[in-house]
């Protein structure tokens, strides 16, 4: 999870949420709490709220499992457990009986088991996944638990520690436990900031790297700088902890896994929504946790692209959000497409996924709907309960947090259909025959199985061949890698020498690899070459200069490609060779490249999610404004490591497009990328050019850090506080002589100059507020900058359409005719418009939270307040009675 950042956004108006609910009439009768209100749930469902645990100082909760009595435990992220017994659904009173667990010594009440971020009951125990650093009253550091009641008290007194965790964990760290489908092993997936222990066996071959040529550069703002390879993990483990067993790796965070029917695993992980705008950036996905799965996370820009063979591409992309909790619906009582349905849910946007997964070849392919939302809604965790309800929590980051029941209010059949392993594909089956050899003892049977699906026209397949040709002694396998005939098979061979094989050189992978025409290949077989010559550079460094001059005849005959992914490819190689030509041509490229049109293409549309929170919602509207092209800024970053090639006219181009690039809006990281390829092509200019470079590429336009724009305008100093109108008040009741200079700058850097006019100045997204201080009071002022969704004005509502698939579209309602309604979702782009169906929508329904962020004024201090108000009394006039200077009287 992460917490929403706070930016300061307009005055007054405009609007977003969700605040709709399905009632059912046979549901007994009971006052419509506001917390369910908001929801948006499916036809037939109905949601309870049992429970507010910050009520009596119970934390925000964010981790839950249900024990052998039927009694939910939780977790607050910051402190103790909690045990319920909750209410059968429909009860007059929801009211949850709750104990704090006390673990271990019951003599000392103030000492307990906690800041888990993870909680399984299984086996007798109740396992807890522990982020903390240990100290007088939570006594564990990070790592995983059995807890266990051995003496028949209900009470917990047996703590073990299964292991502990080093690296940076933290809410990148260890996460959640779930029992494997034969119910005698445990899992448990943990983040990227946490270091893969030693393991006993490992089904994914502890042999990772960074395997990159793209040039470094890492998170500007420091993110994950120190962590490398292999990222988040996943993990089998028996019920004592003795064997952990590395299953899969890859990962940036997922908080959560789960099994369906036939034993599948998956995932739901999250985004670096800093890279946003970035060729490397890459959504919030579903993910296929297979036997050996890597996919591909590395530090900074350095992510791999899903089409390299080496990982395995997303199930679905959903888009920009925070993941935390995963679970499918088996046992819940629900129509049988939401029994089987992966439920997926987003902490920043708050909405809870429905994915459908229907079994294609070795995986699956998924569909989506928007199962449950609301506004704000921050999700944590759920669970289906022994009564086949859905259970979720809400909080995180101590935010407000509720404890929800859902249950379908209908009949609900038996399932009709269930998948069985004889029902999967043949390729699902073969996938997991190929999965057996996984094992560093694997049989030579398994050599002549992996040989022979090398070139399997499944990727999973063809995935799952090599990481079992892997688990091979090499001897066994080298020679023949470096004659195989196939094509296809050779390159899959020899990217799996490039990864294992010590004894092999540079010179004999690169020599095979000449010996492929290149010409005779699929678009998928040439990027699959491409990423050989990569990963043989990278772990084998450069061949002889004979080798090394055929291989760059070899690529650049074919660049440039016309197409994208291979152009990507073919530059970072060239580049990295360098080629004579290599600057020059991808400099060509950098002029003219254009994105693909279903590029990064997600399951939601990033306009969608605009007025779901506005936090995150404005961020994204700036960007989509103005997006940096991503084609473009892969090849720019290439040219930024290019150490030979240049003339006078070439860096002039080249750094005339990097000024220009600092137009864009990309997420907050976008800048100091920029920068940082910038700086990297400015260590290789002659030093009697360097000046005239660095003015020309933008220096002036950066701070020292080269991590934002400079601001040419006077910015808060702060410090600033949370305001509240009670503590606002009193400084406004005298606002004369205030500095106009400074108010107006206030105005601008509190973004309220970007949605409103003010004497004719600014945006329209919001209403004028040239005379705002002639209609409202200051106290009227503070209130609707403070609490911008106590009253809304009706010109600026938003709109909140809910359509039959599911989904819902919210936004401002600019126009409709008989056949859609026109919605404008980007506040920064007001022009552009959505046309919806009518014949598509099943509701309307005006929104009643402020798209406005309450908290913009928070970064001001007491003066800059007042300047600020003045500002907006006197509607921008400087003549006005609040700028005037007193004269100092001396009697």
């Amino acid at each position: 999870m992460r917490l929403p950042k706070i930016t300061s956004y307009t005055l007054l108006s405009l609007t977003l949420g969700i605040f709709i609910s399905s009632c059912s009439p046979s549901a007994p009768e009971r006052p419509l709490d506001p917390k369910v209100a908001k929801l948006k749930l499916p036809d037939g469902f109905k949601a309870e709220h049992i429970y507010s645990p910050g009520d009596l100082d119970q934390g925000s909760w964010v981790a839950m499992t249900f024990d052998d009595k039927n009694r939910l435990i939780t977790a607050d992220q910051y402190g103790f457990l909690y045990r319920l017994e909750i209410p059968e659904i429909g009860s007059d009173s929801l009211a949850p009986k709750i104990e704090k667990l006390i673990v271990g010594n019951v003599a000392e009440p103030q000492v307990g088991m906690g800041y888990a971020q993870g909680l399984l009951y299984a086996f007798n125990s109740l396992y807890v996944m522990v982020n903390h650093h240990g100290n007088e009253t939570f006594k564990e550091s990070t790592g995983l638990y059995r807890i266990q009641d051995l003496d028949g008290d209900d009470q917990y007194e047996t703590v073990t520690t299964i292991k502990l965790f080093s690296g940076q964990p933290g809410e990148h760290g260890p996460h959640s436990i779930k029992v494997s489908p034969d119910g005698k092993s445990l899992y448990m997936v943990a983040g990227n900031h946490v270091d893969v222990p030693e393991m006993d066996a490992y089904r994914l071959p502890p042999v990772w790297q960074e395997d990159n040529l793209f040039p470094l550069i890492k998170d500007p703002r420091g993110h994950a700088n120190e962590r490398m390879a292999p990222g988040g993990w996943v993990a089998k483990f028996d019920p004592d902890g003795k064997e952990f067993e590395l299953i899969s790796a890859g990962y940036r965070n997922p908080f959560d896994i789960a099994f369906n029917e036939v034993g599948d695993l998956f995932t739901y992980d999250s985004d670096m929504e800093w890279d946003f705008g970035m060729p490397w950036y890459r959504p919030t996905r579903i993910c296929h946790v297979t036997s050996g799965s890597e996919y591909g996370w590395r530090t900074g820009n350095s992510k791999w692209s899903p089409l390299y063979p080496d990982n395995l591409p997303a199930t679905l992309n959903i888009g920009q959000g925070s993941p935390t909790n995963v679970m499918f619906g088996t046992g819940a009582k629900f129509p049988e497409k939401y029994q089987k349905a992966l439920y997926a849910f987003d902490w920043s946007f708050g909405i809870i996924y429905a994915v459908d997964l229907q079994p294609k070849g070795a995986t699956y392919e998924a569909t989506a709907e928007e199962f449950i939302s609301g506004s704000p809604l921050p999700l944590t965790d759920g669970i289906i309960g022994p009564d086949g309800a859905m259970y979720f929590m809400t909080g995180g980051r101590r935010l407000e947090s509720d404890l929800y029941r859902v249950y379908y209010d209908g009949k609900v059949e038996a399932s009709q259909s269930s998948t069985t392993l004889a029902d999967l594909p043949a390729e699902n089956r073969l996938r997991r025959k190929l999965e057996e050899f996984h094992r560093a003892d694997a049989s030579v049977d398994g050599l002549d199985l992996a040989w022979e699906n090398l070139d399997h026209s499944d990727r999973f397949v063809q995935y799952a061949a090599r990481i079992a040709l892997e688990h091979q002694p090499v001897d066994k396998w080298k020679s023949k890698a470096l004659t195989e005939e196939n094509a296809v098979k050779r390159t899959q061979a020899l990217i799996a020498l490039a990864r294992n094989a010590a004894s092999v050189s540079s010179n004999e992978l690169v020599n095979s690899l000449l010996e492929i025409d290149y010409l005779k290949l699929s678009e998928g077989e040439k990027q699959d070459l491409l990423r050989a010559a990569e990963l043989i550079l990278a772990r084998k460094g450069e061949p002889d200069a004979s080798v090394k001059a055929a291989l760059i005849t070899y690529l650049d005959q074919n660049f440039p490609a016309n197409n994208n992914n291979l152009d990507r490819e073919l530059a970072k190689l060239l580049v990295y060779l360098e080629a004579p030509d290599a600057v020059d041509k991808t400099l060509a490229l950098l002029k003219t490249a254009q994105d693909d049109p279903d590029y990064q293409k997600t399951f939601t549309s990033s306009s969608d999610l605009i007025m779901r929170n506005p936090q995150y919602g404005l961020d994204i509207a700036n960007m989509l404004a103005n997006v940096p092209p991503a084609q473009q800024t892969y090849l720019a970053t290439v040219l930024g490591g290019a150490k030979t090639g240049w003339s006078s006219d070439a860096y002039e181009s080249y750094f005339a497009w990097i000024q220009d690039a600092f137009k864009y809006k990309g997420g907050r990281s976008y800048v100091g990328f920029i920068d940082r390829a910038r700086k990297m092509a400015l260590a290789n200019v002659p030093r009697s050019n360097f000046d005239e470079y660095n003015a020309l590429s933008g220096a002036a336009l950066l701070t020292s850090s080269g991590n934002d724009l400079a601001e040419s305008s006077i910015q808060p100093e702060g410090p600033g506080r949370r305001w509240t109108v009670e503590e606002a008040l009193p400084l406004v009741e005298d606002l004369s002589g205030r500095d106009f200079v400074r108010g107006k700058a206030m105005y601008a850097a509190t973004l309220c100059l970007s949605c409103h006019t003010m004497q004719g100045e600014g945006g329209i997204i919001g209403p004028d507020l040239t005379q705002l201080g002639t209609r409202f009071s200051p106290k009227d002022i503070l209130n609707a900058t403070i609490n911008p969704s106590d009253e809304i004005s009706e010109q600026y509502v938003a709109t909140i359409l809910e359509l039959k698939d599911g989904a819902s579209v919210v936004g401002r309602l600019t126009d409709e005719d008989e056949s859609n309604y026109y919605v404008s979702q980007n506040p920064f782009a007001p022009a552009q418009i959505r046309a919806v169906a009518k014949s598509e929508v099943k509701s309307k329904k005006n929104s009643e939270v402020s798209i406005m962020l309450p908290g913009m004024i928070n970064r001001l201090n007491d003066e800059e307040l007042k300047d600020l108000m003045a500002y907006l009394i006197s509607g921008g006039k400087e003549d006005h009675e609040v700028f005037q200077k007193e004269t100092l009287s001396l009697n």
